[in-house]
Parts: structure tokens; C-alpha cells; sequence
């Protein structure tokens, strides 16, 4: 059972997830219902929702993502990271880059992770087709994460968010999965045209008289 201590900083977390994840409108009432449990409420709450938080450790959802104990729509994945689509986007195609280490500044995000959000950045661009993507960082329970935003009106981290069904999670699985001629063309070599070469010309044969002796 969780201690009083246990039980604070736990509602802390879970409080901090409300203020990046919910509407405006429901974050106040989403709040003060987390407030109100008991530890016995709280710990039932974690269960019913297969949330593994301990206190202390350097486990939360993130890291609960990165080892496979909670489910996740995966795009991509490296040895340092993962690509995930947030089941609570903000645009379509809302991806969050989660470094598979429990980091939480950002100047311990690698050249390969920056490298891989750029990746996943430009294939966001490519397959939905937005008027930009924006690459904003955000942290979780101590764990930093980098947001994938497509844009396609004004669309930013703060704008409302409301929950992806499975069905069109998977359409985007999907379409990542399938090449367009645009990637093609990224990858393929440029053709080089063969230019004929043209037979050299015989040269005329000249007439001359004999000679005389």
C-alpha cells in the first residue's frame, strides 16, 4: 500500500500529465478529483489503468512504453529511441520521440535522437502533408520526451487534444508503412542519361593523281 509520501508525489505526476494532455476545460475537474483520493483510491486508480508509478524509481509511462509494459502505436525505432503516436494528439500525426534512457534535460539528448526527430519530422511532412511540423520538447515524471507536431491550421503543444481511436492510429501506421514516389526519389540515385557516342566519320578519301616519275 502507498505511504502518505508515496501518495503525494504520485498525484504530483499524475497532475503534471492532466496539465499537458487535457482540454482546458476539463483540467480544473481532472485535478481536484486527483486531489481528493485517498491512497487506497490512488493505488486502485494505477491498477485499473495498468499505470506501473513507483516513487523513488525512474519508472513511469514513458519508461513503461520503452520496455513494452504498456501498449504504444510504434513508427519507428532506434537503439536510442522510439517513435510513438500520442493516443491524445493535439493534430494528426502527433508524434512523441521517447529516449529510451530516463533523461530529463535537454542537453542530454544525443546527436542521434535530435537526428531521428529530424527522421520522423520529415516523413510527418511527406506523408500528411502539413503546412509545417513543429519539434517541441516536453517531460513526464522526470522523463523528457520530443513532441512531433504537424501543423496544418495553428495547431500547437497548448492546443486542445482529444483521444485517437485505434482505427485511425492504425490508418497512420499504415501510411507509414507504404513508400511514396517522393521517398523513392529521395533515396534513388539520380539518373545519368548515357549519351550516344556518335561513330567518328570516316574521312573522304581523297583522290590524287599518280605520280609521274
Amino acid at each position: 500500500m502507498l505511504n502518505q509520501e508515496q501518495t503525494e508525489i504520485i498525484k504530483k505526476q499524475l497532475i503534471e500529465k492532466v496539465g499537458s494532455i487535457f482540454p482546458e476545460d476539463k483540467k480544473d475537474f481532472a485535478i481536484n478529483q486527483i486531489e481528493s483520493m485517498s491512497s487506497e483510491e490512488l493505488e486502485e486508480f494505477l491498477k485499473s489503468n495498468n499505470l506501473s508509478i513507483q516513487p523513488g524509481t525512474q519508472k513511469c509511462i514513458f519508461c513503461s512504453i520503452i520496455s513494452e509494459k504498456l501498449p504504444s502505436h510504434t513508427i519507428d525505432e532506434t537503439a536510442s529511441a522510439k517513435a510513438v503516436l500520442e493516443i491524445n494528439p493535439v493534430s494528426k500525426g502527433h508524434t512523441l520521440i521517447i529516449p529510451k534512457k530516463h533523461i530529463s534535460s535537454s542537453d542530454k539528448i544525443s546527436k542521434s535522437i535530435q537526428t531521428f526527430s529530424e527522421k520522423i519530422s520529415k516523413k510527418l511532412k511527406i506523408k500528411l502533408k502539413p503546412k509545417r511540423v513543429d519539434i517541441v520538447e516536453s517531460e513526464l515524471m522526470g522523463h523528457l520526451a520530443i513532441n512531433i507536431i504537424p501543423v496544418y491550421k495553428s495547431e500547437d503543444i497548448n492546443s486542445e487534444r482529444k483521444k485517437a481511436s485505434k482505427e485511425e492510429l492504425d490508418s497512420t501506421i499504415e501510411l507509414f508503412s507504404k513508400k511514396n514516389i517522393k521517398e523513392e526519389e529521395i533515396k534513388k540515385p539520380k539518373e545519368v542519361k548515357e549519351t550516344k557516342k556518335e561513330a567518328p566519320l570516316e574521312k573522304e578519301k581523297l583522290w590524287l593523281p599518280k605520280r609521274i616519275p
